[in-house]
């Protein structure tokens, strides 16, 4: 068995930057000089279900609210006076946030195709950022978030939550330090989409949304109930199904056990079925086999029987599964080894939105910082590409590239509609 040392730091540098060719900043310098109990202020964009989660987690930080629903905005705004007792202003226009000189973060719980341009912007604003996962819509733009974060000094959190949940944090520590011995397959399994139902018609948009900007960047569609607000994540206009809603997560947990935060797959092959009536775009079932450098292999399922909802990770040794409040070791025994200092120890947080508070005030990267979140997504929308397309396709990481396929290489972005622009 081989064992190593792996600090904090060691591995932020080792894991979280690396493949970027760019050093871990601890010298970055805040926007404010934070005091030991200096209140950080967070503007909050997309106050829908996940974004009046996170609000609860910044509740004593929240001074403004923005989103394209009034009705929306107008809930949130009254949660934060009713518990925090402050009063928030309300916007429907993000860029009028980060025109804020008195707001230090911003929290982004938007759909999916409004996750990096607000990003980008509120980096070069120098806000710093928590942004739901999956972080991009698209490839391309995940890489456009790392170099805003990167050139503007920014601390930017992926609210890949799972890894601030010790459960999760021992499974990839008992990977990595060689306890199942080597490593020889992952598995990830995620749910069917849970639909809205049948389709409804076209209509006009009720007054509280204002659905122009609720499209932004995706292109012009007619406004249709079934499309928005938590519908969104059905189609490809606007996100990329439970592959890239509960596969963001287990892959993230995944590529941590695997030590592959700062790389990824070298090909990638899906096979999917889709809605017969085709009441959504996204995936029905899907089983795509994702080949990693040192002969790993990580098969997602989606609605396979072989493939249980979680994390497994299979080694010579043996096998652990984990999931959100689970955590299974065969044999017993493994589960049962208390990890010791000469083992890889890994980011320790407890608190996601904690750790995020805590980094914007040390400006050390956080647990989940949007390296890692690029790469993360990253797979999930190539496991999205290989299974609309039906077809195997290799992928270098190094170079983030599709080589041999045209029509593969073209999906790694997207065009968007005027007058919005990713530079």
């Amino acid at each position: 068995m081989t064992h190593s040392v792996a600090s904090r730091r060691q591995f932020l540098k080792t894991s979280a930057v690396a493949a970027a060719g760019l050093a871990v900043a601890p010298a970055f310098v805040p926007s404010t000089a934070f005091g030991a109990n200096e209140r950080i202020i967070t503007g909050h964009i997309g106050l829908g279900g996940q974004g009046r989660g996170n609000l609860g987690k910044f509740i004593k930080n929240a001074v403004a609210i923005c989103d394209v629903d009034s009705k929306h905005a107008e809930q949130a705004a009254k949660t934060v006076n009713d518990k925090a007792g402050t009063k928030c202003e309300i916007y429907g226009d993000y860029r009028k946030v980060l025109d804020r000189k008195d707001i230090d973060a911003v929290v982004i719980s938007t759909p999916d195709h409004w996750h990096a341009l607000p990003t980008i912007h509120a980096c070069e604003a120098g806000k710093d950022v928590y942004c739901e996962k999956p972080l991009t819509l698209t490839v391309v733009e995940g890489r456009k978030i790392v170099d805003a974060a990167r050139a503007n000094k920014r601390i930017v959190q992926t609210g890949s939550q799972q890894r601030s949940s010790s459960n999760f944090r021992k499974a990839c520590e008992l990977v990595r330090s060689g306890y199942l011995g080597k490593l020889q397959q992952v598995l990830v399994g995620i749910p069917g989409p849970n639909h809205p139902g049948k389709p409804v018609a076209d209509s006009d948009p009720p007054s509280e949304l204002d659905y122009d900007f609720w499209l932004g960047p995706a292109p012009q569609r007619p406004y249709n109930k079934n499309h928005v607000h938590y519908n969104f994540r059905f189609f490809w206009d606007y996100s990329g199904g439970q592959m890239t809603n509960w596969g963001a997560h287990h892959i993230d947990i995944a590529h941590w056990g695997m030590g592959v935060d700062d790389s990824g797959p070298i090909s990638v092959d899906g096979k999917a079925t889709f809605h017969p009536q085709n009441w959504h775009d996204v995936t029905e079932t899907c089983r795509i086999t994702y080949v990693y450098p040192n002969d790993v292999t990580m098969i997602l399922g989606q609605r396979q029987k072989d493939v249980r909802l979680g994390t497994t990770f299979i080694g010579e040794k043996g096998k652990i599964f984990v999931n959100r409040g689970k955590f299974e070791a065969t044999p017993d025994e493994i589960g049962e080894i208390k990890l010791t200092d000469s083992d890889v120890r890994l980011y320790n947080s407890s608190n996601h939105h904690g750790n995020f508070l805590d980094c914007i005030k040390s400006r050390e990267l956080p647990i989940c910082d949007a390296e890692i979140g690029h790469r993360t997504a990253t797979a999930c929308h190539l496991g999205n590409i290989s299974c609309r397309l039906g077809r195997k396709f290799a992928w270098d990481a190094k170079t983030e590239t599709i080589s041999g396929d045209d029509e593969a290489a073209s999906m790694l972005s997207r065009p968007y509609r005027q007058p919005w622009e990713l530079t």
